[in-house]
């Protein structure tokens, strides 16, 4: 994603309508995001006009109702944001925004709390394996 630009918030509703239920036509994201938002067909038709331009959206216009999808993955598209705010806000510190987020706002939920200290366990077991190596 280092070559796209980053999407705006507008624009990650968009994406995230396409990475959740596939390449779809304007009025088909427009039926899912419009309730939202609040926004006329065509102000979602001229955004995902103009994410095409920008290269975030690729457009297949062989049918007559041109079909949108997702240049770029979900999971790219967060840590490229994550690891820009971990830069501009936390100076490039992880631990820093971790605490931030669990220690300072408002927590995790217990399933969340799990889902951590696995991530945690299997970071420490590749850290000791790395070291091992070395």
């Amino acid at each position: 994603m280092s070559l796209l630009p980053a999407p705006t918030p507008s624009e990650l509703r968009i994406l995230r309508s396409l990475w959740n239920d596939g390449p779809s036509t304007v009025r088909d994201v427009h039926e899912r995001i419009a309730s939202e938002q609040g926004l006329s067909y065509t102000t979602t038709l001229k955004q995902m006009q103009i994410m095409h331009g920008k290269g975030l959206l690729e457009r297949d216009d062989s049918q007559r109702a041109h079909i949108f999808n997702a240049v770029i993955g979900e999971d790219e598209t967060q840590r490229a944001l994550l690891d820009d705010f971990m830069s501009r806000v936390y100076e490039g510190s992880a631990s820093r925004l971790v605490i931030q987020a669990l220690g300072m706002s408002h927590g995790a939920n217990p399933d969340e709390l799990a889902e951590i200290n696995s991530l945690l366990r299997t970071l420490r077991k590749q850290a000791v394996e790395t070291s091992e190596e070395s």
